[in-house]
């Protein structure tokens, strides 16, 4: 690749292709949504929303798309995919305001032949008066080879007749779908090379899927060979396997072959919540770049060398994603994994206490119980028969939950050594406990943070009397935390977890006191 060739396109088609996944379907208005965060905080180059003539509902979300892109000069990066269908498909784009097609051709003879029961001189026709109609109403035209890679290995002369036939047509790009995921990254780079070279003139974009775990390392290949623009989704959907991560994609790209990346990739994580949360599919804690735990460090080792001299430090820096390094909390721990963590929370401990703290932590993690961060403070407390994070006792809690009715909580609190009750109600018992407890705190001149996210756990084994694991994410103005509880009933497990939350506020709180009397202290001294 020459250093003219340093600026590559990416192709999101989350909305599509990745809607190609088993039980997903974007309403019209996450597609929106995900539409403007792909181009506007991601600034993805290009983006694939739908495919022609599905519904009405599709003409819809694609017509919202465009009407919201226009104004923005993004209306032509925004394209849909359609058929060789006499024009109908070209219509159906116009109607919702779209400008590119990115019409789907027959990349292999067998599919040609058997599927449309048409010669490939036949098929190249039918394509050429499609790609007419399109330009002729105003479209721009991009064309898809479907299953290319079996049609390339099977009869690449099939290929290369089609591409003549079309050349001088006004397509934009041609794009090589791997649609069943076969290639590996030789045979990708190898292909894309000797398509590069024979059609100079034309600009290629390669599509791959994941069957076999190689997505990624097939675009780096193909990326290598000169494609002017890859194409991926968001968190590896799309059909079977899926496609490739937009996050690993990119990242690769710019780190391996030092590519000219448009992305934005501190919207990354976020984009990647998004998407989570309209498709319903969760990735995993050790997905790459955005899976919660990427940028944790276990071992002790690790943090030992990040402590002396970043000795496990790479360019993934967690700051590059909007993220932060963590050092695990668990049997694997040491001292510099539970220093890291003192600091981050602000407590100092002695040597001696240090040691007793790291060996309960590991007594802990032997049993396999979840240490976090937030659980420091009170592991510490148990450990130094320290009272600091006492500030709020439940003293008798009665939750009551009826059918057809609205469950009640009655609560007594000691909080700062006083006695306080309240009552309240709601939709469960966890939220009428809530409502309780906000109006104990307002008295005390506290709020609540906002509860993010609540995950439920019981061990594996089927037992009725099993713990419930309760971790529960919160948000405030210092950022996201979690706090867990654990109880052989789920509501008072959720309420052990809200208890924490609550010392730990009142913690922070009272810390933040401490810190301004400080230095309103310190500035007097000055004067």
């Amino acid at each position: 690749m020459t250093s003219d060739d340093q600026r590559i396109l990416i192709l999101d088609t989350t909305l599509r292709d990745g809607e190609q996944t088993q039980g997903v379907s974007f309403s019209p208005d996450e597609k929106v949504n995900i539409a403007k965060a792909l181009l506007e905080l991601l600034r993805v180059d290009r983006i694939e929303v739908a495919s022609a003539r599905v519904s009405e509902g599709e003409l819809a979300a694609v017509a919202q798309i465009i009407d919201w892109a226009r104004p923005k000069g993004l209306d032509g990066r925004v394209e849909v995919l359609g058929f060789v269908d006499g024009g109908r498909s070209v219509d159906w784009i116009r109607r919702a305001g779209g400008q590119v097609i990115n019409l789907l051709a027959k990349g292999s003879e067998k599919h040609c032949r058997t599927q449309l029961g048409k010669t490939p001189e036949q098929h190249a026709e039918d394509v050429r008066a499609d790609i007419t109609i399109a330009r002729e109403r105003g479209l721009a035209v991009n064309l898809y080879l479907e299953d290319w890679s079996n049609g390339y290995a099977d009869n690449p002369a099939y290929v290369y007749a089609l591409i003549e036939a079309l050349a001088e047509s006004g397509v934009g790009h041609f794009m090589l779908p791997d649609t069943l995921g076969v290639m590996t990254p030789e045979r990708v780079f190898a292909a894309l090379s000797d398509m590069i070279r024979r059609f100079p003139d034309c600009r290629f974009d390669f599509h791959p899927h994941n069957d076999y775990g190689l997505a990624t390392a097939n675009v780096f290949a193909a990326a290598q060979a000169g494609a002017a623009a890859v194409h991926c989704t968001v968190n590896c959907l799309g059909e079977r396997a899926g496609n490739a991560s937009l996050a690993e994609v990119v990242v690769n790209l710019r780190d391996q072959l030092s590519l000219e990346i448009g992305i934005d990739e501190s919207h990354l994580g976020r984009v990647s919540e998004l998407v989570q949360y309209f498709s319903g599919k969760r990735i995993g804690d050790n997905a790459p770049i955005v899976g919660d735990d990427v940028f944790t460090q276990t071992a002790g080792i690790h943090a030992d060398g990040d402590n002396k001299g970043s000795l496990y430090h790479t360019k993934l820096s967690p700051e590059r994603f909007g993220r932060r390094r963590v050092y695990a909390l668990g049997k694997l721990a040491g001292k510099a994994s539970l220093a890291k963590n003192l600091e981050r929370i602000g407590i100092t401990l002695s040597e001696e206490n240090q040691r007793k703290v790291l060996k309960r932590i590991v007594e802990l993690g032997d049993s396999k119980k979840t240490i976090t961060a937030e659980d420091l403070p009170f592991i510490i407390a148990e450990v130094l028969e320290s009272k600091d994070y006492s500030h709020a006792e439940l003293i008798a809690c009665n939750v009551s939950s009826s059918y057809g009715l609205e469950s009640t909580a009655s609560i007594k609190l000691c909080l700062r050594g006083e006695h306080l009750t309240a009552t309240g109600s709601g939709n469960g018992g966890f939220d009428a406990f809530n409502k309780a407890l906000a109006r104990v705190v307002k008295t005390q001149g506290l709020s609540l943070p906002a509860l993010v996210d609540y995950e439920v756990r019981i061990p594996k084994g089927g037992r009725t009397d099993a713990l419930t694991e309760c971790t529960i994410s919160w948000a405030d103005d210092r950022g996201t935390f979690k706090t867990r509880g654990v109880h052989a009933n789920q509501v008072f497990a959720a309420i052990g977890a809200t208890m924490r939350m609550l010392n730990l506020v009142i913690h922070w709180s009272l810390k933040r006191q401490r810190d301004l009397a400080d230095a309103k202290a310190a500035a007097e001294s000055a004067a």
